[in-house]
């Protein structure tokens, strides 16, 4: 069940089909892994050795300032992928942590394994460039959105897109994420019900 969840969402993304004997591959590549709530995937200055794609649960990719203050670049949750991808690519000493929000199983992989497979499986090739091409967007729009949107329409624009996101995490890891603090997204939501209550 677990790698039928991978051959589905890699089927998705690439609009081409797996055979059998590459899904055996792919299977031989991918190591299911179990991480418990608060444990770490990854750790500030380790190598990011892994990809994991998320079957169940919840994760978020972080850094700590000086002042101990996190700043949550990144959330996901079931058909995400997670880990540092540019010390991933690099194999450069990672800025981030990358830990578990609630008990988390996904399947994990590492650089030389998905290389390989590039090579042999068109389906799994094409999949990584629409990643990587969605990824380019969405970082330029949440780049955007930092510089350019209020506090309460960066809110917004996450409630539309990922309105998931919102259901699965607590308010303050939401707030790091947009960059505001718990007690603004507190007071943005109570004026948006508000603005809802007079609509209705």
């Amino acid at each position: 069940m677990l790698y039928d969840t991978l051959r589905q969402y890699i089927t998705e993304y690439s609009l081409q089909s797996i055979t059998e004997e590459e899904f055996a591959l792919i299977k031989e590549a991918f190591k299911p892994k179990r991480l418990r709530r608060h444990q770490y995937f990854l750790q500030e200055g380790d190598v990011c050795r892994y990809m994991g794609f998320i079957t169940g649960g919840a994760m978020r990719q972080y850094s700590v300032d000086a002042n101990g203050h996190e700043h949550i670049l990144r959330l996901g949750i079931e058909n995400w992928w997670m880990g540092d991808y540019e010390s991933f690519k690099m194999l450069t000493p990672s800025k981030y942590n990358v830990d578990a929000v609630e008990d988390t199983e996904l399947l994990q992989i590492s650089n030389d394994r998905i290389q390989e497979l590039k090579a042999v499986i068109p389906a799994l090739k094409r999949m990584i460039e629409v990643m990587d091409e969605r990824s380019s967007i969405a970082s330029q729009r949440r780049l955007h959105a930092a510089i350019s949107y209020s506090a309460e329409e960066r809110y917004t624009e996450m409630q539309s897109t990922y309105p998931a996101l919102l259901r699965r995490f607590p308010q303050t890891m939401i707030a790091s994420y947009l960059g505001i603090t718990p007690e603004t997204l507190s007071r943005i939501k109570r004026q948006l019900l508000g603005k809802k209550s007079k609509i209705s």
